[in-house]
């Protein structure tokens, strides 16, 4: 069997339950960490993909120069402001859409960023829509390749997390002794937060800058 014809192994189990609003109305750090081990999933004419998400980052609001709420409510923002439990996506570099889950109270302006995802279901239309991913786990370890791949267009932002095309469910929560810690990647304001959180030797989280501390996540 070659890599390419190798599904990615995931721990499967009957699909949990959408995560009610009350999960997202909540500090967004707390947010980001606890979505590690949550499923995306996103339904589109083509058919549904479903991933484990592997890897988040937190963007706190209008006091958190890197967070788009830090420039206020625009047209491309709107929806950034909430209410919690929705989506919230933009697009990078003129091509690349970025998924966000929406957090803490309407007008707040926060959000955690979905960074990296271990496929589950829907594999195959996965590589059909990024036939140039030469890895497996290219498919889908940065926010726009994963966005390519689950089928998440801007369309989508606002919609209800429970009950909209991209939905997030419950599942087996990640331990903390599996889950670091390092500053958010590709920023250039409030580099040095900690603020990106990723499950510990997950193939499908994206690179990390080597000059980056990783530490081990405390409550």
């Amino acid at each position: 069997m070659t890599t390419r014809d190798a599904a990615p192994t995931a721990r499967r189990s009957r699909l949990g339950t959408p995560l009610p609003t009350t999960f997202y109305d909540r500090a967004t750090e707390l947010v980001a960490r606890e979505l590690l081990g949550a499923v995306l999933e996103c339904s589109t004419p083509d058919g549904v993909t479903r991933g484990r998400i592997v890897e988040t980052e937190a963007y706190l609001g209008p006091d958190d120069p890197a967070c788009h709420a830090a420039a206020g409510l625009t047209a491309r923002t709107q929806h950034l402001f909430g209410p919690p439990g929705r989506a919230y996506v933009y697009l990078i570099y003129g091509m690349y859409w970025c998924f966000n889950a929406v957090t803490r109270e309407r007008g707040h302006g926060a959000a955690v960023l979905v960074r990296g995802v271990h496929p589950i279901d829907g594999v195959e239309l996965m590589r059909r829509r990024r036939p140039n991913a030469r890895r497996e786990r290219d498919l889908t370890n940065g926010p726009g390749k994963l966005c390519l791949a689950m089928g998440i267009v801007g369309a989508m932002s606002g919609a209800s997390l429970r009950n909209g095309p991209v939905v997030i469910r419950a599942a087996e929560p990640v331990p903390d002794v599996d889950v670091e810690v390092t500053p958010r990647i590709g920023i250039t304001q409030a580099a040095e937060w900690p603020l990106r959180y990723l499950v510990r030797d997950d193939p499908f989280v994206s690179a990390t800058p080597k000059a980056f501390f990783r530490r081990s996540y405390e409550r």
